[in-house]
């Protein structure tokens, strides 16, 4: 039986050319609910229908409804240029007091096609992706009304248990051809609406801080990290700050234009929710940004220019560390800037040791930050580490003095030529021991290495 489901859409209202990609440029959003008649129970039933109404009257959307998913939908209609997005959540989403009632009224989803379809996603646990549904055998015919949806793809929208409650979901009226690199925006930006939906289930809920901020965590952090031809990749994650807090590290890997990978290390300053909600932002605009832009520079300030157009009370800024990464026959081409943000480390195979890149201004508080843009190679047993600030500045458990990046340059020297992630290993276990276990912030270290004695872009194979 159809579940109640609760919508936020962006609609696109106008279209210009600007360089050779199409952008909306002015975006309209609102929210919606189809409800079945005495389901007005839980936050978006009973206490949310004086927003609802109130809304409704002054023709502003419901901001209670739609802050958790709006910039998810919003992002997603700009960076595919498609007319419609919108999150769908599942009325069995467990909400409290939430009703199981069935559909009686759905004309927010426009037809009777997107709600199949929509359905059909959150049942199977899949995505959909239809190009033309006049075309497509799991489109019924009859559902598809005249001048209505034609191309849509909608992806899984998990709660924190792991269970599918809804769907973001992208729509057009003529046949629209979802690229690979729609895919892969799409299926990051249901994992970043996934977190929103952990943080009001949890929110909402009443769950105590530790769990709260387990699942905030979790929802921030890549759940695997992808395979990059020819490199091995790591990293480490250390929680830090006191017991039930929720701190802005992050890191991400993920594939950029053809043939490249965005990797990413940030810090965001403060603490809480609000810096859960930066963080989230700061990955998926990164991602978005990287499938029309190799330059990390103007990546880092696409990512500049959304936390100053982000309306809030509370504003945040961040320090980021991105690298655009090629594999090549030889190794690696990278490039990397820093905003604020400590300089990776380049470990050559002999052990020597240097930082790399030139310092920048952190993000979200000049309009026009001061970014560069360096570049480099990596050959058969470099190593490239990216480390967050919760690496220098451990405290010793002796003397309270930093850890330092001193240290941190000695240590990597004295690795030899080991993996990936025995490196990173190496590196927070040190930075453990020198603290004596207590980790007062947040700690991430990245680790790229091609690995020793490649030929052709392979490893060759160790000697018997």
């Amino acid at each position: 039986m159809p579940a109640r489901i609760v919508t936020t859409w962006a609609k696109a209202a106008d279209m210009q050319v600007l360089g050779s990609a199409s952008i909306p440029v002015a975006v309209s959003i609102g929210t919606a609910t189809a409800l079945a008649p005495g389901d007005a129970a839980g936050p978006l039933g009973r206490a949310g229908r004086a927003g609802r109404a109130a809304a409704r009257q002054s023709g502003r959307p419901d901001a209670h409804a739609e802050e958790p998913f709006d910039r998810v939908a919003r992002l997603a209609a700009m960076v595919l240029a498609t007319p419609q997005a919108y999150v769908a959540i599942a009325g069995e989403c467990p909400l409290p007091g939430s009703s199981r009632a069935a559909v009686r009224d759905m004309a927010d989803l426009e037809s009777l096609a997107e709600l199949s379809w929509c359905q059909s996603v959150i049942d199977s646990g899949d995505k959909l992706i239809i190009n033309d549904a006049r075309l497509d055998p799991r489109s019924a015919t009859r559902l598809i009304e005249p001048a209505g949806v034609i191309a849509w793809a909608g992806f899984p929208v998990r709660g924190p248990d792991g269970r599918v409650e809804g769907a973001l979901c992208v729509a057009d009226r003529l046949p629209h051809h979802w690229s690979t690199g729609d895919v892969e925006v799409l299926e990051t930006l249901a994992y970043v609406a996934s977190g929103e939906l952990a943080m009001q289930v949890a929110l909402e809920l009443g769950a105590e801080r530790a769990i709260l901020a387990q699942t905030l965590q979790e929802s921030l952090l890549p759940p695997r990290l992808p395979g990059i031809p020819g490199l091995q990749v790591a990293a480490r994650y250390m929680a830090g700050g006191k017991e039930g807090e929720v701190l802005g590290d992050f890191y991400d890997v993920f594939p950029s234009v053809p043939g490249s990978w965005g990797v990413a290390v940030g810090d965001v300053c403060g603490k809480g929710v609000a810096a859960a909600k930066s963080t989230a932002l700061a990955r998926y605009t990164l991602r978005a940004e990287a499938h029309r832009e190799t330059r990390p520079s103007v990546i880092l300030a696409a990512l500049n220019r959304a936390l100053l157009d982000w309306l809030t009370d509370d504003p945040r800024f961040l320090t980021a560390i991105y690298a655009t990464v090629r594999p090549t026959l030889a190794g690696a081409a990278i490039q990397v800037s820093s905003a604020g943000h400590p300089l990776a480390l380049l470990r050559r195979a002999d052990g020597r040791v240097q930082t790399f890149g030139r310092p920048g201004t952190l993000l979200g508080l000049l309009p026009d930050p001061e970014l560069h843009d360096s570049r480099g190679l990596l050959r058969a047993g470099d190593s490239l580490v990216l480390f967050t600030d919760g690496v220098t500045e451990a405290r010793s458990h002796v003397d309270r003095d930093l850890y330092g990046d001193d240290r941190l340059q000695d240590l990597a020297a004295d690795l030899g030529d080991m993996p990936a992630d025995r490196i990173a290993d190496a590196i927070r276990r040190d930075v453990v021991a020198f603290s004596g276990g207590d980790i007062s912030d947040d700690t991430v270290v990245l680790v790229l290495k091609v690995p020793g004695h490649a030929i052709n872009g392979s490893p060759r194979p160790p000697p018997a």
